[in-house]
């Protein structure tokens, strides 16, 4: 439980002294009548803890006068009954000793502990804004300090988020995260690669979801980091479908954008194929235009650089090919700054080529340095998580050739900024023209 001691003290070395922080983990929610959705823990919770049951509250004492700075978990208390029925539970005593915390309490102990840890204390730290119950509860420990003021006792003098400090340390990934992600994006390299294997022309898109999943826990993975997308044909043009009940047809191509959670960590891949396992030549034409687009992006991760400079990369390598293949500006004195400049790319290219990616699949973290007026894009730094994922989607429309109606193409791998670069985690996910048809040949 290093890794996690270790991030508890380097956010109480940011506090003030004096202060204490709060911070629970998610709620159970309720999936209709008794059953539960599966339960997933709150990320910065469990960056801190580690410990991943409900019921849970992390508190962090700064120093005061001569006490030490330490850390107090309540949890759940050790109960035959329940564990019979949902499972083992760690217990306060024994979640202490195995998680590293100073103190552990029973959950029921909260409201009367934080009473207590609040009376003169200089700042809360808490997560303001999100959860209304939480919020409230807030309220009623500051009304009890209050209660005591008879005694010379005062509530903290002010409130704090203490999620963006959370979240700006998250946005690091430590030598532990970058080894899980590592294995995340294997796993869901094989999974993609088993997709393709599968796929067929009269396949319905469910039952490659079905693949990616098998392969996705065979494998260990808890859960998709989010729900799958496998979109053909036209759907590949819709970013977010995700119904996946269609029957995928000869000679179209099938966008799969989908990755596993293991441990706690996302991953994040898209690759776009023939059903058939050949592209047509308008297909490959896209689909290369928008591999030497990925590949401009990458070759643009460097510490130091701004996070822009991926998507500035890929955007001109996209517009080149829109101008190239008369999907813009079929003008022939058009150049690609005016393709960029009058936005004419949005048609086709509508969204950003990454994002942050840790422990929830579009991460924590500022992407702009906040600190300065003009806010620029912040630069990259080694152990920054990203994903690269530029695209194209073609709808039919007037003007539009015709060869290229119903394709869209997305193509996204994971990386990690490395002092010299960038570590790709996602390697495994056949993605060349050549790699892919090869694959499927051999299905």
């Amino acid at each position: 439980m290093k890794p996690y001691a270790e991030r508890r003290a380097r956010l109480l070395a940011q506090m003030e002294r004096g202060s204490v922080a709060v911070l629970p983990t998610a709620p159970e929610v309720l999936r209709n009548g008794d059953s539960d959705y599966p339960y997933r823990f709150d990320s910065s919770f469990h960056y801190l803890s580690g410990f991943g049951e409900p019921e849970a509250v992390l508190v962090l004492v700064a120093e005061r006068g001569d006490a030490p700075a330490h850390s107090i978990l309540f949890c759940r208390e050790k109960n035959e009954e329940r564990e019979i029925w949902d499972g083992f539970r760690h217990g306060p005593d024994a979640a202490r000793e195995a998680f590293g915390f100073d103190i552990a309490h029973p959950i029921a102990a909260l409201d009367e502990q934080m009473a207590q840890l609040l009376a003169n204390a200089t700042t809360l730290y808490c997560p303001m804004g999100r959860n209304a119950a939480q919020d409230a509860q807030v309220r009623g420990w500051l009304e009890s300090v209050r209660k005591q003021a008879r005694s010379g006792v005062v509530p903290p003098s002010s409130l704090r988020d203490v999620l963006p400090m959370i979240e700006e340390m998250r946005l690091l990934k430590d030598a532990t995260e970058q080894a899980i992600m590592l294995r995340a994006g294997q796993i869901s390299g094989a999974a993609h690669a088993r997709a393709m294997r599968a796929t067929r022309p009269g396949k319905f898109e469910y039952e490659i979801e079905a693949e990616l999943l098998y392969e996705f826990r065979r494998n260990g993975a808890q859960f998709p980091a989010y729900t799958p997308i496998v979109a053909s044909g036209a759907n590949s043009c819709i970013l977010h479908y995700n119904a996946n009940n269609r029957r995928m047809q000869d000679g179209e191509l099938v966008l799969i954008d989908a990755g596993c959670e293991l441990d706690g960590y996302a991953s994040d891949i898209t690759r776009t194929f023939p059903v058939n396992g050949r592209f047509s030549g308008p297909q490959r034409d896209l689909y290369e235009l928008v591999l030497a687009a990925q590949k401009a992006a990458l070759d643009a991760i460097q510490p130091g650089k701004p996070y822009s400079a991926m998507h500035d990369a890929a955007l001109r390598v996209l517009a080149q090919g829109m101008l190239d293949f008369g999907l813009v500006d079929r003008n022939l004195s058009a150049t690609v700054d005016d393709v960029i400049t009058n936005k004419r790319h949005l048609r086709f290219y509508m969204h950003g080529t990454g994002h942050w990616l840790g422990m929830d699949v579009h991460d924590t973290g500022a992407y702009r340095d906040v600190t300065q007026a003009e806010r620029p894009s912040r630069p990259l730094q080694p152990g920054m998580a990203v994903t690269v994922e530029p695209g194209i989607y073609v709808r039919p429309a007037e003007g539009v050739p015709e060869a290229f109606w119903n394709i869209g193409i997305r193509i996204e791998d994971d990386i990690v900024v490395a002092p010299d670069g960038y570590q790709l985690l996602t390697g495994s996910a056949p993605k060349t023209v050549a790699d892919i048809e090869a694959l499927m040949r051999e299905a």
